[in-house]
Order: structure tokens, then sequence, then C-alpha cells
């Protein structure tokens, strides 16, 4: 299952210290993640920005 703390989309609430999606959906695809089946959230996308950096080591 995708973190959403490395998730791309999310920032920590500073009040619950929790991370929180901040992806901007439109109602089409909020019925697709309301209707997705897998535990895995179809909008991750990794916001490591310096991985590809770190492979080439």
């Amino acid at each position: 299952m995708a973190n959403c703390e490395t998730c791309q989309y999310a920032y920590i609430d500073e009040m619950t210290g929790e991370a929180l999606c901040d992806l901007d959906l439109d109602e089409d695809e909020i019925e697709r993640l309301a209707q997705h089946q897998s535990k895995e959230c179809p909008f991750y996308k990794d916001g490591d920005e310096y991985k590809t950096v770190r492979h080439q080591m």
C-alpha cells in the first residue's frame, strides 16, 4: 500500500500532524476513487524528487 506521507499530493496538517490529500478532483474522479476496490490509491504519485538521482549513483 502506498504511503500517503510520500505522495506528491500530500501535506501535513499542522493541527493533527496527519498527512492529508491536497489533490483537486472533479466529480468523475471522486466517483472513480469511491468505486476503487483496491487499497492502493489510484492517484498516488511518488513525491521523492531525488529517487532518480539516487538510482543513477
